[in-house]
């Protein structure tokens, strides 16, 4: 039972360290710094397409080629706005956010064995 107790507060303590630690609050503003923007960017493009969808139906089932309608494109860019979002996010945590999250992980975990 005292090993339990001392073990969490070994896990507290090292919590705390991290927490407090100045590439923790780098880490978080970075992280909100690039979903904020990209998050607001997709919605409003999603919000667009549903609109258009509702309220300019003319727009919409104009035909560009053949049976394929400008709803039919704006649907599928839908899809491939998520997975190039998914990309460039990918590629930002690579290089911004995970050299700071590995220094984090390595500073718990010596924290943890004081």
């Amino acid at each position: 039972m005292v090993d339990e107790e001392a073990g969490h507060e070994r896990e507290a303590r090292a919590y705390e360290a991290v927490h407090e630690a100045a590439d923790f609050t780098e880490l978080k503003r970075r992280y909100k710094n690039f979903v904020v923007p990209w998050t607001i960017a997709f919605m409003a493009w999603y919000l667009a397409y549903v609109a258009c969808n509702n309220w300019a139906r003319d727009f919409m089932s104009h035909k560009v080629v053949g049976h394929i309608n400008v709803a039919l494109i704006f649907g599928l860019l839908q899809f491939v706005s998520t997975f190039v979002i998914a990309a460039v996010y990918g590629r930002f945590a690579n290089r911004k956010l995970d050299p700071l999250a590995a220094g984090l992980n390595a500073k718990y975990k010596r924290e943890r064995r004081r």
